[in-house]
């Protein structure tokens, strides 16, 4: 049973936590994919392909890619509240720069900055949760930070169209007033950071002592109880197979999330509509992708099981890839991405709660930086593919068919990896100590 210093305590660590980076990652998300609103006028604007697009969209995760592990150890030794202030105020002056994007060159060039910028902020998260939270409570609160990705489609959406018809105000065009404007809360909430982030429980001054005590306890019992079966080195998180397997895995839904932040705009743009039209309804699906991802979370952390729950998740996904292909109305392509916001935001939490069960110290900051740099190449290879194929075929629906065989391939991995490594992929159930 839960005791009432553990409920207590929890409660606090929550509320201090979760909203706030919640709000971060919220904020990330919307400068990381709004390049999918702008590109309704600024495509035309600059004379962009949907190759160009696709690759100077997806280009952001190369450098992403190429600074994660880098940054998360940084992280690791600094504290998480100098550097992911450090992290939110240089990619919000880099996505204010998208604003004076003058062709080709200047575009791929701030794309890959943003991404060298924001390494480390996601994969950091990750692991701050990690100093602060139980391992059988963590899908549960990863799912309500990764909630945040979701929440800032349906409530970015709205807002990146309306802004996008600001066109013309004092000379600039609508997709410039949208950079720079929401690059702004990034630079002011880095600032924030500074003065609001704990580092780890030990500094917790807002906890009573003996809440504070109960929660240091807790989280040293829970490293020492890992044991010799937890890798702790910074090479052996680099090297784990299961560290590369999760990696692949994490390759697919990433594939499948950036698809749909970059190209749904366009998607539902093809059936006539305004970009303010294309702002509410891309918001629908990412509303009820919210509520879902945080039940599926749930109840992975009520169960114990993390398999089957991203399993499942990935073939829904997969599955409403597909249909969107075939889809010829407005309703129907709203259902089918309902069914790929669902898939892709559900897989992830109980994902993410699989690396820190058998990593711990600098090996779990290596590790989940790697799993995020190496999957988060997904978001290259899935919207630069959907591009290179609509400027061949003239049509979404090979491009469609691509990201959905990648989610596939996540499952059958994921089956893989539970079967080769059965004793990492189920947490302790939350009824059970």
């Amino acid at each position: 049973m839960t005791s009432d210093l553990e409920t207590r305590v929890m409660r606090k660590v929550s509320l201090r936590i979760v909203p706030f980076i919640m709000l971060l990652y919220f904020i990330a998300f919307i400068d990381r994919v709004n390049i999918g609103f702008a590109a309704l006028t600024m495509n035309k604007d600059l004379g962009f392909s949907p190759t160009v697009f696709g690759f100077g969209a997806g280009i952001f995760f190369l450098g992403y890619f190429l600074f994660e592990v880098p940054s998360n150890l940084i992280l690791n030794k600094v504290g998480a509240r100098i550097w992911i202030a450090r992290v939110m105020i240089t990619w919000g002056l880099v996505s204010a720069c998208m604003a004076f994007v003058q062709g080709t060159t200047s575009f791929y060039s701030l794309r890959f900055l943003l991404g060298v910028a924001e390494a480390g902020f996601f994969p950091g998260i990750i692991l701050y949760l990690s100093f602060w939270f139980p391992a059988r409570r963590r899908a549960a609160v990863t799912a309500l930070f990764m909630a945040a990705a979701p929440i800032s489609t349906a409530l970015g959406s709205p807002i990146s169209g309306a802004l996008m018809e600001m066109h013309g105000l004092f000379g600039l065009a609508g997709w410039q007033w949208m950079f720079l404007i929401e690059a702004l809360p990034a630079v002011v909430l880095g600032v924030v950071v500074l003065f609001y982030l704990t580092d780890k429980p030990e500094k917790a001054k807002w906890l009573a002592d003996d809440e504070r005590e109960w929660l240091v306890g807790t989280m040293k019992a829970e490293q020492a109880a890992k044991g010799s079966a937890a890798a702790h080195s910074i090479w052996r998180g680099l090297a784990d197979p299961r560290v590369l397997a999760l990696s692949l895995v994490y390759f697919g839904t990433s594939a499948g999330l950036y698809t749909l932040g970059i190209w749904a705009p366009q998607i539902i743009k093809e059936f006539g509509l305004s970009s303010l039209q294309v702002g509410f309804l891309n918001a629908v699906p990412a509303i009820l992708a919210v509520v879902a991802m945080v039940l599926w979370a749930r109840h992975s952390d009520r169960t114990g099981e993390r398999t089957w729950h991203v399993v499942g998740a990935c073939l829904l996904a997969a599955a409403g890839l597909i249909f969107a292909s075939a889809a010829t109305t407005v309703v129907a392509v709203l259902f089918a991405l309902a069914l790929v916001n669902i898939g892709v935001s559900s897989s992830k939490p109980p994902l993410w709660s699989m690396p820190t069960i058998f990593l711990s110290g600098p090996a779990a900051a290596a590790g989940i930086a790697t799993i995020n740099s190496l999957g988060n190449l997904g978001g290259f290879v899935g919207p630069s593919m959907i591009g290179w194929i609509k400027d061949l075929t003239g049509s979404f629906q090979g491009g469609l068919y691509f990201v959905a065989g990648l989610l596939i391939l996540s499952a059958v991995v994921t089956l893989l990896l539970a079967r080769s490594s059965s004793k990492f992929v189920a947490a302790k159930p939350l009824n059970q100590h």
